[in-house]
């Protein structure tokens, strides 16, 4: 009499324990032991490999497109540093030189401070790390502070995802939202110097502080805070702690392909400053001069911080890309390891039900 029978197949893994064979033998070296338990079917996991694959083909995408950005985006970073850094030492000289004059510079005045403006710079688009979420912990933080010393506080906030911030908090009060551009412009950095300038003109604040990401390096941005106006004595500029943010060595990064892979190639940058002489003399009137300088100042100021800010939010992308492309082929690699298990269990489990079964017609 013939009886059915049924066999399965079990595969354990047996974790090599002794440092010594693994020390001999490199190809254990190599295995990370024990692997992640993924407890899926073959169709489930051939899905997974597909899905996988497919978002590794987006990250690593994202990821050239940023690291193709940045190249202009760093570019504009330096080449503008130069300008506002000399910039605000040339206004700061010729105060200097007017200080005991009867001139009116009102973009100069310190007064008792009641209510401060916060100029927010954020990002255009997500997956970015956490690009703006460290500067809205600054910006938070900033306020917070603010509040305990009773100062009152007003927002200027840049960049869609800044403006989708504080529209979900209830009980802020925003004077301006600004849609930022794919590139900042000049353009741009005027539509915010004009709300600044009659902000600080009309006395509705005392202060005005620029919230941005100062780009570092592709793998360092630090958040700060720049006072912007009233413009600073000191002829640098300086953050509210006293820091220079001010640099006298740009590192400049050149994005090539080595032996088919991408890499980065470090330059520097020396900035060079001029010296201005002890005593100038003005054929203008002085006030005219100042005039149109100040708003010069304004303008070039929030520039550098709309492109500090892009520049940094580039570089965040693509290390946030980057990593998600390791990420995904190790996941890969993982899913196709249970996959070719599973299909090795199956087949062996086959073919132990066929000799099963011939045995039983013997």
């Amino acid at each position: 009499m013939a009886s059915s029978l049924s066999f399965t197949s079990h595969l354990v893994n047996f974790p090599i324990s002794d440092p010594k064979l693994t020390n001999k033998n490199p190809t254990f070296q190599s295995l990370k032991l024990p692997l992640p338990s993924i407890h899926c079917g073959i169709r489930e996991l051939r899905q997974r490999i597909d899905t996988i694959k497919n978002i590794q083909k987006v990250t690593e995408a994202m990821k050239l497109v940023a690291a193709a950005k940045i190249r202009r985006a760093q570019e504009a970073v330096i080449s503008t540093r130069p300008f506002a850094e000399t910039l605000v030492d040339m206004l700061y000289n010729i105060t200097q030189q007017l200080q005991f004059e009867d001139v009116d510079i009102p973009l100069t005045e310190i007064r008792p401070v009641k209510k401060v403006a916060l100029v927010v710079i954020a990002g255009e688009r997500g997956l970015c790390g956490g690009f703006n979420n460290g500067i809205f912990k600054k910006a938070e933080a900033r306020m917070a502070e603010l509040t305990n010393l009773g100062i009152g506080y007003t927002l200027i906030s840049v960049g869609k995802k800044s403006n989708a911030y504080f529209r979900r908090r209830k009980g802020e009060f925003v004077d301006r939202f600004v849609e930022g551009e794919s590139f900042p412009t000049a353009k741009e950095a005027q539509v915010i110097a004009d709300d600044v300038f009659s902000l600080f003109i009309s006395e509705e604040v005392d202060k005005v502080e620029l919230l941005y990401t100062k780009f570092v390096s592709l793998i360092k941005s630090d958040p700060l805070i720049h006072t912007l106006l009233p413009l600073t004595s000191k002829g640098e500029v300086f953050d509210v702690n006293g820091r220079s943010v001010d640099v006298d060595e740009d590192e400049f990064f050149r994005l090539t392909t080595k032996r088919g892979k991408l890499t980065v190639v470090r330059d520097h940058l020396r900035v060079k400053k001029g010296e201005f002489l002890p005593n100038l003399g003005f054929e203008q009137d002085p006030a005219q001069i100042l005039d149109a300088l100040m708003p010069l100042y304004l303008n070039s100021q929030i520039l550098r911080a709309l492109q500090e800010s892009f520049a940094s939010e580039l570089a965040a992308r693509m290390n946030a890309m980057s990593s998600a492309t390791d990420n995904a082929v190790e996941l890969r690699r993982d899913l196709s390891i249970a996959y070719n298990r599973e299909r090795q269990a199956k087949i062996t489990g086959e073919i132990l039900e066929i000799v099963a079964g011939a045995d039983a017609l013997t």
